[in-house]
Formats: C-alpha cells, sequence, structure tokens
C-alpha cells in the first residue's frame, strides 16, 4: 500500500483507478461499505483500487482552535486501507488553495485530469468545493463529462448511522465496547513516549508517557489496553487524565505494560483501547491508589485474557 501526499506524486500506473472520497476518520465500518463498493467496481473493470483522504482534517483548517478530535493519525489510516486491500491512500493538504476550489474545478482539475480515476465512491452526505457548494447529485453531472463512474453509498448503521461523531460522543463517555464495535477494531492512539514524573515508578508500576497529540479524548479513566511497539504486542492498562490524587492538571495518557522492562523514550508506540474499566478517582494518599492499582492490573488482565 503507497501513501501519497499531493495529487503531483500520483504515479501513471493508479490511472484509470476506482477511488473512495473521504474524510474517513476513524475508518468505521460505515466507512468500511465504501471499501467495499470499491472492490465491487474495480473487480468488474480490474481497475486499482484507491482511497482519496484530506490533511489536515478540513474541520481542524477551518476551526483551528477546536480541541482535539482526531480519531486515527494518517499513518493509521493509511495501514487499515492497506489491510482491506487498497492500492494506495492519497492524502491531499487542505489548504488555502484547495478550500477555495469551485466542484467544477476540484471535477476537472484533481480527479479528471491530475488522476485520472474512472470511478468514484462517495457517502451520501458528501459535498465538496469551496463552501461544500457541490454534492452527490452534481459529482454525478460533472463525472459524466470525463467519463467517470459514480456510486453513492446509502447510509450504513444499527438503528443509528455510524459516523465518526458518534464514536467521538462514545468515548467521551466511556462507552468503548460501543465505540470499539463501531469503528469494527479496538481505537487506538499513536504517540512519543515522554518523560513523565516517574511517580508510576515510585509506587511500584512504571509508566509510559504517550504523547495524545490531536486525538480525541475519551473520558477520564482507567482502560484494559494492548500496545504494539516494533511490532511486539504488549498488555497493559492505562490512566487516562489529569491525576487527581497529585492534585495535576494537564491530561495524561500513563500506560503500564505487564511483561516489559527497559527504555522506552523516544519510542513511538501503538496504544489499543479495549475496554473501559472504572472512572479517574482520588484517593487519600499514595497507599491507598497502589491498592486500586493492583485491582485494575488483574482487572484488565482478566479482559485482555478473553481476547
Amino acid at each position: 500500500m503507497r501513501l501519497l501526499r499531493s495529487s503531483a506524486s500520483f504515479p501513471p500506473a493508479l490511472r484509470g483507478a476506482v477511488a473512495a472520497i473521504g474524510n474517513f476518520d476513524g475508518v468505521h465500518l460505515g466507512h468500511r461499505a465504501l471499501i467495499a463498493a470499491v472492490h465491487a467496481q474495480a473487480d468488474t473493470a480490474a481497475k486499482p483500487r484507491v482511497v482519496m483522504t484530506f490533511e489536515p482534517h478540513p474541520r481542524r483548517f477551518f476551526v483551528p482552535s477546536s480541541p482535539p478530535f482526531r480519531l486515527d493519525a494518517l499513518e493509521t489510516k493509511a495501514r487499515l486501507f492497506g489491510d482491506l486491500g487498497i492500492n494506495a491512500v492519497l492524502a491531499m493538504p487542505f489548504d488555502v488553495t484547495l478550500a477555495a476550489q469551485s466542484p467544477q474545478d476540484f471535477v476537472d482539475h484533481i480527479l479528471a485530469r491530475d488522476l485520472g480515476l474512472s470511478h468514484l465512491v462517495v457517502g451520501y452526505d458528501f459535498t465538496f468545493g469551496k463552501a461544500r457548494a457541490g454534492n452527490t447529485d452534481l459529482l454525478r453531472e460533472l463525472g459524466a463529462k470525463h467519463n467517470i463512474g459514480v456510486t453513492v453509498v446509502t447510509p450504513q448503521g444499527d438503528g443509528e448511522v455510524f459516523s465518526s461523531s458518534r464514536v467521538r460522543r462514545l468515548l467521551e463517555a466511556g462507552e468503548q465496547a460501543q465505540a470499539n464495535r463501531i469503528l469494527g477494531r479496538p481505537w487506538e492512539v499513536v504517540g512519543v513516549v515522554e518523560h513523565g514524573d516517574k511517580r508510576g515508578r515510585e509506587l511500584g508500576y512504571p509508566t509510559a508517557n504517550v504523547a495524545l497529540s490531536d486525538f480525541q479524548v475519551p473520558k477520564f479513566g482507567i482502560y484494559a489496553v494492548r500496545c504494539i511497539l516494533d511490532g511486539e504486542v504488549h498488555d497493559g492498562v492505562a490512566s487516562l487524565g489529569i491525576r487527581p490524587t497529585f492534585d495535576q492538571t494537564d491530561v495524561k495518557l500513563e500506560v503500564y505494560l505487564f511483561d516489559f522492562s527497559g527504555d522506552l523514550y523516544g519510542r513511538s508506540m501503538r496504544v489499543e483501547f479495549h475496554a473501559f474499566l472504572r472512572p479517574e478517582l482520588k484517593y487519600e494518599g499514595p497507599e491507598p491508589l497502589k491498592r486500586q492499582i493492583a485491582a485494575d492490573v488483574e482487572a484488565a488482565k482478566a479482559i485482555l485474557k478473553q481476547r
């Protein structure tokens, strides 16, 4: 799977591709319906399979002061799409130029001229172009001028539509199992391990402090997690929050790995959130906290053993 960062880098071998277009934050079950449609169309015409997304997320471009909301890093999206059989992911830079482009120019100049696509797959609520002026009907009309077919995928859901916004709400409520069900996988964050205050080590549970960056912040609390380091999988328990026992206010993700010892500083870690164990609480000193951590470790081990 190839990760491309501009239309100028689109290789000739991919011209004629069938492409799904969207933000795809979370790569959830609704998004996977679009990928299934890409495969169905590409199979009939023996065409390459491509996903076109935007980086940064348009919401971050238009409202730069928005609190963190990303469900996936770009590299995570690319990995997931590769696992789903996509040949290339094109992350179009979402900048002033792209935001000002008319719907017609977007189709004429990018989809047809630069990429040479043969077919597009979009969701029912897809909009494009300046001020989101283009919709699926206009996409069909403009695409037909270049012999670009369009498939519009209907809403996917379980009585409520699968959406990135729904996943965010579930994470904020601590409904980890429901969020993971809609994602079709454990939600994860990817970050570099940073130096912390080393209180976990003092308590007998050394933790890795993982930078949250622009990721959605789920409900503060304790989680059963599974971490991937250089391809190796390690089970653990994580604390996400402000550590009220120590009167802190900055948000931290601290991960204790059950079967790892060594230096993690500066290394990238994938943290999969498998289950929400309990809310964050304040304890009257380190000893009650140590006893609770021991109980959390056993609870996380029991859950992860089943997975």
